[in-house]
């Protein structure tokens, strides 16, 4: 019997320099070699992805950390395409940044809201800079039972790796007034994981779980996202 293979779209600009760039092949390796989840990744430049089908026909889209992204305007397409067609999805770091930012543009009708880290002087900024930066940090987070989240990391309490100074802070309410999920808080209530429910998987964290460890052994979100884009090939063959 054949493996199915997904075709998974890896979006941002790659860079030796990003650690977790240099991470995400060792875990493609690891995820085929202990689960037999065999993925064929492009990596789509965030100019790229902004373009009329740039990520028709893949099977699972991944907002990859690395911000500033070099186009806002195409990570927010692809991860609008992603939402709006049922693709699985996972963002992390700049990618739960941008998820919500293009939730409470298109969704909620915030059109007027920012990343500050892409607009410093902006009026209303939904991203902005932490009081305190993550960057090289490790903390809790506490996990919301009969969510997604939970469902995925098994707990309702993780410690998580972190390389951000920027998240979410205005505007919450009308977020999840529209739907979105916040699954996950620090042990100081800020929100660091999102999901959607009603869609096939969309999940979203502040944190980097392509960090977890030496690479051998994938982040269960990371696990559970591949999981879902087998599965999401094997009913598009």
């Amino acid at each position: 019997m054949t493996e199915t293979l997904a075709r998974i779209a890896l979006v941002g600009d790659r860079s030796p320099n990003v650690v977790s760039h240099t991470r995400i092949p060792l875990l493609l390796d690891a995820l085929a070699a202990r689960e037999r989840l065999l993925l064929d990744a492009y990596w789509i430049p965030s100019e790229q992805a902004g373009e009329p089908g740039a990520v028709d026909g893949f099977d699972a889209v991944w907002v990859v950390p690395g911000s500033p992204y070099r186009s806002e305007a195409g990570v927010l397409a692809a991860i609008r395409v992603a939402r709006e067609r049922g693709i699985p999805f996972l963002g992390t770091c700049g990618g739960f940044q941008h998820a919500l930012l293009e939730f409470a543009r298109h969704v909620c009708g915030l059109t007027g809201v920012a990343h500050a880290e892409n607009d410093p002087d902006a009026g209303d900024p939904l991203i902005e800079p932490l009081a305190c930066s993550l960057v090289g940090h490790e903390g809790a987070v506490l996990v919301e039972p009969d969510s997604l989240a939970q469902s995925v990391i098994g707990s309702e309490r993780t410690v998580e790796r972190y390389f951000c100074a920027y998240g979410p802070s205005r505007h919450l309410d009308a977020l999840s007034g529209h739907g979105l999920r916040f699954s996950g808080r620090d042990e100081d209530g800020h929100v660091r994981i999102a999901e959607l429910p009603g869609h096939p998987f969309f999940l979203v964290s502040l944190f980097q779980p392509e960090l977890s460890g030496d690479g051998s052994r994938p982040h269960p979100m990371v696990t559970a996202w591949a999981r879902a884009a087998v599965e999401h090939a094997g009913q598009r063959v």
